[in-house]
């Protein structure tokens, strides 16, 4: 059963000046040092970046809840799967969430196309 959906979409243009301007002061409040990591080792940085956190706001979307309220994006982590295909990491306090809402499997697709980088999330019961 679907627990709920979230899409996001996130300019790359927009990521690539916050990088620019802000560094990794900027980054730090969002992504883990892994992540931090493994964007910069890309040949485009600021769309890895996008993508990432076009996948936490739609995490937060279809988990019903928004991010804040003592909530941080860095509770949620992009990986890369065995096959390659994206999926999250999840902090004990966001697992709990999912565990008090019945939620067993989350999927994640990721796209970026010209300056847009954009994420699907579908949260499933158990």
């Amino acid at each position: 059963m679907i627990y709920g959906t979230g899409i996001d979409a996130v300019s790359i243009s927009r990521v690539s000046k916050l990088i620019d301007r802000f560094g990794e002061r900027f980054l730090r409040k969002i992504f883990s040092e892994d992540e931090i990591r493994e964007g910069f080792e890309r040949r485009d940085c600021a769309q890895f970046f996008a993508a990432r956190f076009a996948a936490r706001e739609a995490f937060f979307k279809a988990l019903g809840t928004g991010w804040g309220r003592g909530i941080s994006l860095k509770e949620v982590r992009v990986v890369r799967g065995p096959q390659g295909m994206p999926g999250f990491v999840f902090s004990d306090g966001i697992r709990q969430a999912l565990e008090q809402r019945n939620i067993a499997f989350s999927h994640l697709s990721l796209t970026h196309e010209a300056d847009l980088a954009q994420a699907l999330v579908i949260l499933e019961g158990g």
